[in-house]
């Protein structure tokens, strides 16, 4: 009998942020000991289901996964990752182009390219080149949205922060890393994994609870509107949690991934530190909730109330209308698919994918 996995843990390696895209594919390679398959082809030339085809088949194995969704189409994937083998497939193309540093060591390339037709495509060539523009420009356009509402929710922020008592913040922090996260031996090697649990994507803002079930058991939820608090507790625990040894996965906020974390996993412990609000409420049973009000001096935030009404007010209609961007893009997508899809000998493709399963299980 199989054993078949149904603990699916899904991230994001990459977003649509107020910056631009943001990836994080390059830290993966860098991850100690991890090996990578780039596969390299056109869209809707087989990627992702090469991909899909590969974790089915890992998962009736029962080895465990961690599924890498696609934020222009979370139903795509865009890699898989095992981390007890240090490998990982991902899709190599724009808008996170990867080359390998060591090819054939560190990295294999899985290319598809021998699979399209050029003769056909080229009897598209303009329809194409029309789409990849159209492409670009309506994605050019959701991020100047994304960053529009950025600035207000960073606006929001900077006012929470005029009114939090950061010392409390601090003691309050020490205290629940003394008692959640005992120190390891010095012999530990702590290590750091960076991951995208939330992004806005084509059917709005995407969270997944699921991986924070199959990831942990204890739940500590900072609810926290605005993340002048929780920003500082996570940047607190993630510091402390680092220098007692542990190995952690650290996902950035979407919205700020340079500078503020969501959520962070410590896997050994079965534990998860989660920010709730509007953008990514979490709704599971079991949690410890901190309600970050208790941080704040309310009568100075009351001075506050209009301008962050009208900050998460715009934000939401400006986010609305880069999802609804993002879904113009993915159907221009969809359209660009039609051609290379007729131009692909998905024969050839699925030999390669029972090649690739091959190497990698």
């Amino acid at each position: 009998m199989t054993n078949i996995r149904t603990d699916s843990v899904d991230f994001f390696l990459g977003a649509t942020t107020p910056a631009g895209f943001k990836g994080y594919f390059e830290p993966l390679r860098h991850e100690p000991g991890m090996q990578l398959y780039l596969i390299k082809s056109g869209p809707g030339c087989g990627k992702s289901t090469l991909m899909k085809h590969i974790a089915q088949a890992a998962e009736q194995k029962g080895e465990r996964i961690e599924k890498i969704h696609c934020a222009s189409d979370p139903d795509s994937l865009d890699g898989v990752i095992f981390p007890e083998k240090r490998q990982a497939i991902l899709d190599a193309t724009a808008p996170h182009t990867m080359e390998p540093d060591a090819p054939g060591a560190d990295e294999v390339v899985v290319s598809l390219y021998h699979t399209i037709d050029a003769g056909k495509l080229s009897l598209h060539r303009e329809e194409v080149k029309a789409l990849f523009a159209r492409n670009a420009s309506l994605r050019s356009r959701a991020a100047r949205y994304i960053a529009s509402a950025g600035s207000l929710l960073l606006d929001s922020r900077r006012a929470e922060a005029c009114c939090t008592n950061f010392e409390k913040v601090r003691r309050y922090a020490k205290r629940l890393c003394t008692r959640m996260l005992p120190r390891l031996p010095d012999t530990a090697r702590p290590s750091e994994e960076l991951r995208l649990l939330s992004a806005i994507t084509p059917k709005g803002p995407v969270f997944y609870h699921g991986t924070v079930q199959a990831l942990a058991d204890r739940y500590i939820v900072f609810r926290d509107d605005y993340g002048a608090i929780s920003r500082l507790l996570l940047e607190l625990i993630r510091a402390e949690a680092l220098a007692r040894g542990y190995q952690i996965i650290t996902c950035p906020c979407a919205m700020h991934p340079e500078d503020q974390i969501d959520h962070l996993f410590i896997p050994s412990l079965r534990l998860a530190f989660l920010t709730d609000n509007p953008w990514h409420p979490v709704h599971i049973s079991g949690v410890q909730a901190v309600r970050c009000t208790r941080f704040l001096d309310r009568e100075h935030m009351a001075g506050f109330r209009a301008r962050l009404r009208f900050n998460e007010r715009a934000a939401t209609e400006l986010l609305d209308q880069a999802v609804a961007l993002m879904a113009q893009a993915k159907s221009c997508h969809d359209e660009l698919e039609t051609y290379y899809r007729a131009a692909v000998d998905f024969a050839e493709v699925e030999k390669v994918t029972e090649e690739t399963i091959k190497a990698m299980l």
